[in-house]
């Protein structure tokens, strides 16, 4: 049997030791692919595929039968346990499910549980208006090692462009920065380009503004890039080490 499994809760932490003291890295969501390593007293040691990132996960909640047909399009698609009644919790964007049956405005994706058509989109299904999807995250706080409508990092929501579209790109800000063809440095941006420092990463919307998870307010925020430059360099003592584009 092939070393796959699709991971099957909401979400979880990915954390760096198997230990629930030891910091989040990382999240997994709802339709995950990804290879266990190794399991010890509950943890399991895990490599997801989509992006090689290794951590671990208390979770039993996943298995190897799973063929995703859609994937969530909304910050958060809210869970009913029927097509009219409605629990409190969700699915976060970018969840990738299976449907089992569907009615005018509901689709079931496990027996029981069901969520609103509005809410996802096809498979196989690219958005190339990346504004819009960065813009369902506005006012979501700040969390380091999130990537979900609960909390997000900078990095994160920089991946989830992507992993929304089936299209590699790393976790992690320092191997974004690696990984990321550099455009010239220059006092000029426009829409789509990506700044990095070292630990952050902020995305332009239009030429004189830009949209990151900022720890600093605690949230994802549109600023300024000439006051986020200045404010970075300033409190942080960091200067722009690349500027890429987004590219998919």
């Amino acid at each position: 049997m092939k070393n796959n499994f699709f991971f099957k809760n909401k979400l979880t932490n990915i954390h760096e030791k198997s230990s629930q003291e030891s910091p989040v890295s990382s999240q997994i969501l709802y339709g995950e692919k990804f290879k266990i390593l190794s399991k010890n007293k509950g943890w399991l040691r895990i490599k997801t595929s989509f992006d090689n990132y290794i951590g671990y996960i208390r979770d039993k909640n996943y298995t190897s039968n799973h063929k995703p047909t859609h994937k969530v399009f909304s910050l958060k698609a809210n869970i009913f346990n029927k097509t009219n009644y409605k629990t409190k919790y969700f699915l976060p964007f970018a969840s990738k499910i299976s449907i089992i049956q569907k009615n005018k405005k509901f689709v079931e994706f496990e027996k029981g549980k069901w969520i609103k058509k509005k809410d996802i989109k096809k498979i196989n299904h690219i958005e190339k208006n990346y504004l819009k999807t960065l813009k369902l995250f506005l006012k979501t706080k700040y969390v380091w090692g999130g990537k979900t409508y609960k909390g997000i990092d900078c990095s994160a929501i920089l991946q989830l462009l992507y992993y929304y579209n089936n299209k590699f790109y790393p976790r992690d800000t320092k191997d974004q920065l690696r990984y990321s063809k550099s455009n010239i440095k220059r006092k000029k941006f426009k829409k789509g380009d990506v700044i990095f420092w070292k630990g952050h990463v902020a995305i332009c919307i239009d030429a004189k503004k830009l949209i990151h998870a900022y720890g600093p307010e605690k949230k994802v925020i549109i600023m300024s890039i000439n006051k986020t430059l200045e404010r970075i360099e300033r409190t942080a003592k960091l200067i722009v080490k690349k500027v890429s584009s987004i590219k998919y």
